[in-house]
């Protein structure tokens, strides 16, 4: 029994090893650059506004962001729901946003392809664009935005899933930044 504890151990610290190796390898690639993201319509941690939710006019809020790292040439968004009762909800994917952005007005059109070239993917309702907060009546939900500056422009069509996404852009991330805003009814 001694040597059954003593060996399953060697497991556990390979694996602690590499998830800190793999952690200093995004760090030393640049990816724990932070674009500062943050909204017009709400503070971080705070409420979002009605307005932007399945209750109201279910408007994408205008969000903005600081100069990205030299070579990006694109910027991806999803906004997920870490609280909704069947698991994490994707509530929006848009990317191969240009790289000459620095912010997405409100109202963003739920369209595939919007004028500038960017692509917007199928949020977890499985429609394409932004679908605000519309939780079931209780605690408050996080609803968190997370911005990624790229160094490509990502071969995806539009009406991409989250795993394609999250495929797509692994190895491209220059930067990140993250905004959480909370939502009830």
């Amino acid at each position: 029994m001694f040597h059954l504890v003593r060996f399953s151990r060697v497991p556990l610290l390979f694996c602690i090893v590499a998830m800190c190796s793999l952690k200093t390898a995004a760090t030393s690639a640049g990816a724990s650059a932070s674009l500062g993201l943050e909204s017009p319509s709400f503070q971080p941690g705070t409420a979002i506004p009605a307005r932007f939710s399945c209750d109201a006019q279910n408007l994408s809020p205008a969000l903005k962001w600081k100069e990205p790292p030299k070579g990006t040439r694109s910027f991806a968004l999803i906004l997920r729901d870490p609280d909704a009762p069947g698991g994490v909800f994707v509530h929006w994917l848009i990317y191969n946003l240009p790289q000459s952005l620095r912010g997405l007005p409100e109202g963003v059109a739920q369209e595939p392809e919007l004028s500038d070239g960017s692509r917007q993917g199928r949020n977890s309702a499985r429609r394409i664009g932004y679908a605000g907060p519309c939780p079931p009546p209780g605690p408050a939900h996080r609803y968190i935005f997370t911005l990624y500056a790229l160094d490509a422009n990502l071969p995806l069509p539009a009406g991409a899933t989250e795993p394609e996404l999250v495929k797509a852009i692994e190895g491209h991330i220059l930067a990140t930044g993250q905004l959480m805003g909370r939502f009830h009814r």
